[in-house]
């Protein structure tokens, strides 16, 4: 992979950020490169925080201040075509940016990935000027689901019909209910173009589902044949998310994105190599597996900033201690270190499988179809569980901070109400992995993939990670099993019956599937460290993550044979001794996040004298007469 920033980037934010092995398991062996731009990024003065515990910018304000930043970055690189051809930069952008300003994360996946990543894949034969989208003289934005058409995306009901005459198409709304849905197409930010996917017609037949450029807005309205209305105001990062229609607007041949999945000639005929109407769709939306790593990514670094801050409020948060002993801060309860702990084991665990995703996608760039969707697939996966994930532990963080998290000025019910998007957006989890489900279900190779041992390999003892992993895989076969199983009670009956009969326990099998795909990366990046202490932090996380995860199905595993009583009686000291292991080291192991001090310091409750935003310069204490004492603040 070529360097693709400007290599001199922002400056600031320390000196050797990427030095301990923790952060290199985190963020990969090239993470000076892959990460070091966007780390000092976010630690200069366009991405700070304002740390005044007053009411904070509106909505619009936000807005704006996303498109500014937007455009901040822009100009940081040194070319904007190419973060949209390097999918490890763009998740980059996401792990950095989301947790700083999840509105710019946003409209900036959707610029350049969606967008700008579109139209490079499929413009690479007859290129076209990208000039006034690399320079944000125009920004790009997306038009894929409509009122009526979501996960169901290539059922969508906007038309392009071509018009032979003009050489061109006609798009078309024909009903409310094939509006564009939450596309940011207001001229918030400046003007915007979009790729809209409509159903190409084309002497009368439907030919699938093809995206089309199309200049949507000027700088103050909606270009004529548009309408375009704001949505109500959602949860979450304040983006213009709108209602978009068109009443018969003509585009010129050009504006359709062609390729292998299919084009119209000059002589208005269309050609195809794509066989069948869905696959063409795919095609042309290829990009919206790459945001779906994206999303993992935002998830990743959104999780890992809030559990940083959770953990440095614990440590200077005192508590009153029993009568006679000093307070104590608040981390020092098992109550209070247990859930982090157990939410440092997860964030590691989410940023490894992150990692493991990245990997297998950027290679099988290169491999055969099969490879490809196997790919494809595990990125599904993965954007659901880590997205999930996230949710908890944000949720979590959140709540061990009492009410000083629910305050906007502290960071954390932005993110709180940002994972919620991600969850929705490129993708409802549920949907994805519905299909993962029903893709591991059927396929003959999980049955006999290595990694699935036999029954009777599993003994062995809790404190190896290699015996808590084959567990996990059995937990995975134990519930696609019972799928397959409720499935064949149905033979008569039609495709939803039978699905709905297996679906229950094989979306277990997804999440189980998950989880060992997140114990294997643990296992991959111990294998990798040398003996020491960084390798016995990282042990002690992945075996707390596995065991944990065994302990949720220590009944299926007693039951089949897999574990022994006393072992399955032995799952709580063990789970204990591990948390008491790993909350003896959670600030350094926050450290190993590689979070830059300008960052931090703009969330109050992450210093230790989180109080001086909220000191009175007026009050008493500051402003007593001479010679009286002023009052004090605890």
């Amino acid at each position: 992979m070529t360097t693709i920033l400007n290599s001199a980037g922002p400056s600031g934010a320390g000196t050797r950020p990427f030095s301990g092995l923790l952060s290199t398991v985190l963020l990969g062996p090239d993470a000076r490169r892959e990460h070091g731009f966007w780390r000092r990024l976010v630690a200069t003065e366009p991405f700070r925080r304002p740390v005044s515990p007053a009411s904070g910018p509106t909505s619009d304000e936000r807005l704006a201040l996303a498109h500014a930043r937007l455009r901040a970055l822009n100009g940081a690189l040194d070319s904007a075509a190419r973060p949209a051809a390097d999918p490890r930069a763009l998740a980059a952008l996401h792990e950095w940016l989301a947790p700083v300003d999840p509105a710019l994360a946003t409209v900036a996946g959707i610029h350049y990935n969606l967008f700008l990543g579109s139209l490079l894949d499929h413009d690479a034969d007859s290129p076209r000027d990208l000039s006034d989208y690399l320079q944000l003289r125009r920004i790009g934005t997306f038009l894929c689901t409509e009122v009526a058409h979501g996960n169901d995306a290539a059922a969508v009901e906007t038309t392009a019909t071509y018009d032979p005459g003009r050489d061109g198409f006609v798009l078309h709304t024909p009903h409310a209910g094939a509006q564009k849905f939450m596309p940011n197409t207001s001229p918030a930010g400046g003007p915007k173009s979009g790729l809209v996917a409509a159903r190409l017609l084309v002497d009368g037949v439907d030919q699938g589902v093809f995206l089309l450029l199309v200049p949507l807005t000027d700088a103050s309205r909606a270009l004529p044949g548009i309408r375009v209305r704001r949505l109500p105001a959602r949860m979450g990062s304040p983006v213009d998310h709108c209602l978009t229609s068109f009443d018969q607007v003509f585009v010129d041949r050009g504006a359709l994105l062609g390729g292998a999945q299919g084009r119209v000639g000059g002589d208005g005929v269309f050609r195809s190599d794509t066989e069948g109407r869905r696959r063409r769709f795919l095609a042309s939306i290829g990009r919206v597996t790459t945001g779906r790593i994206c999303m993992s990514a935002s998830a990743v670094g959104s999780a890992r900033v809030t559990l940083a801050i959770a953990v440095r409020y614990g440590g200077h948060r005192f508590v009153s201690g029993s009568r006679s002993a000093p307070p104590v801060p608040v981390i020092a309860h098992r109550s209070h270190h247990g859930p982090l702990a157990e939410a440092m084991a997860a964030v590691f665990a989410m940023s490894l499988l992150h990692r493991r995703v990245l990997d297998r996608w950027e290679r099988a760039a290169a491999r055969p179809p099969a490879e490809r969707e196997t790919a494809e697939r595990l990125v599904d996966i993965a954007k659901g569980w880590i997205t999930w994930q996230a949710r908890s532990v944000i949720v979590e963080c959140r709540e061990r901070c009492g009410a000083q998290g629910l305050l906007e000025n502290n960071g954390m019910t932005e993110l709180v109400t940002g994972i919620e998007g991600a969850i929705t957006a490129e993708g409802d989890n549920l949907a994805i992995h519905s299909r993962a489900a029903a893709g591991l279900l059927f396929d003959a190779a999980r049955a006999t993939a290595q990694e699935e041992p036999a029954a009777g390999r599993a003994s062995g003892d809790l404190t190896d990670l290699r015996f808590l992993v084959r567990l996990l895989a059995l937990v995975e076969r134990i519930w696609f099993d019972r799928a397959a199983a409720r499935m064949a009670r149905v033979p008569h009956g039609g495709p939803l019956e039978r699905w709905n009969a297996a679906s229950g326990p094989a979306l277990r099998g997804v999440e189980a599937h998950a989880v060992r795909q997140a114990a294997l990366a643990y296992e991959s990046a111990l294998a990798a460290l040398p003996p020491g202490e960084d390798r016995e932090r990282l042990d002690e996380l992945a075996r707390l993550f596995a065991l944990r995860r065994v302990a949720r199905h220590s009944g299926d595993l007693l039951a089949a044979g897999h574990l022994t009583a006393g072992q399955v009686d032995g799952l709580t000291d063990a789970v204990e001794r591990l948390v008491a292991a790993v909350s003896g080291h959670l600030p350094e192991l926050a450290e190993s996040f590689a979070l830059p001090g300008e960052l931090l310091a703009d969330w109050p409750i992450a210093g230790a004298r989180y109080t001086d935003a909220y000191d009175d310069p007026g009050a008493s204490w500051h402003t007593a007469p001479a010679g009286e004492p002023a009052g004090g603040q605890r």
